[in-house]
């Protein structure tokens, strides 16, 4: 039996260091095996265990805006230093993930895609008005996400990027602060379907080409990865995200989530 194409991947890549690799679509329930859920990436982080880095490497269009923001707060939230490789795309919410990171690196040729949510709805005005109000919540979660990394950003300026849906190169997220270091470019196709293709404004030509190309992890040679150029996290910063995981597991009880 052939096996199966793996787009998701979750492990051990030294005795103190994790691995993640997302390649497919952000979704709430998975249909294609190109899906990544919240909760299949919740159950692999727990089995992943204790360790004190995790590089997480992104090839993906985006998708599911509450998935990808749950999947931003399992990796901000978590113990371990976290840093991020954007290997060809990271567009819509995968962009948002890739904002969990301590350390965030791009190759040359890759995309980091930012714009605004949206969303397909029916129903009547008032139904409309709260889904409306919903995508504004939604916007400010993510605006936060951005605006925590991109430190030199106003408000405005990233809202005029959010309007225009802005395809940024390596060089140009590196200058306005989204990423922290360029790596040399790459030959790996940039993940996204024809679904998520319409859902686009502007998609450079050099992204579009690669519709529906989406890279297998069982495709790319993981032995010859970058090795992280800086230290792992300190105890003084794990104390403190220990303290703010603490802080969200008493705010779930008192809301009885």
């Amino acid at each position: 039996m052939p096996k199966k194409p793996n787009y998701f991947q979750m492990k051990r890549k030294s005795q103190s260091k994790g691995e993640i690799y997302i390649y497919g679509d952000i979704v709430s329930d998975k249909w294609l095996e190109t899906d990544v859920t919240a909760t299949d990436f919740k159950n692999q982080l727990d089995e992943l265990g204790d360790v004190n880095e995790i590089d997480v490497h992104i090839n993906s269009s985006g998708g599911s805006v509450f998935e990808g923001h749950a999947i931003y707060n399992m990796l901000k939230m978590h113990s371990a230093k976290v840093n991020i490789y954007i290997d060809a795309l990271a567009a819509s919410i995968a962009s948002v993930i890739a904002m969990s990171g301590d350390t965030i690196f791009m190759h040359k040729n890759s995309f980091l895609m930012i714009h605004n949510s949206w969303v397909m709805t029916i129903g009547n005005a008032e139904e409309l008005r709260k889904t409306a109000d919903l995508l504004d919540k939604t916007d400010g979660v993510s605006n936060t996400a951005y605006l925590d990394k991109a430190t030199n950003l106003s408000q405005e300026e990233l809202k005029q990027l959010l309007d225009a849906e802005t395809w940024l190169t390596a060089d140009e997220a590196l200058s306005m602060g989204f990423v922290d270091e360029v790596l040399g470019a790459n030959e790996m196709a940039a993940s996204i379907s024809e679904e998520q293709l319409k859902r686009f404004n502007h998609v450079p030509e050099v992204v579009e080409k690669d519709v529906d190309k989406i890279t297998k992890i069982d495709d790319i040679d993981t032995s010859d990865s970058v090795e992280t150029p800086k230290k792992a996290i300190s105890q003084e910063e794990k104390e403190a995200r220990e303290k703010i995981k603490r802080e969200c597991e008493n705010l779930k009880i008192t809301m009885n989530f």
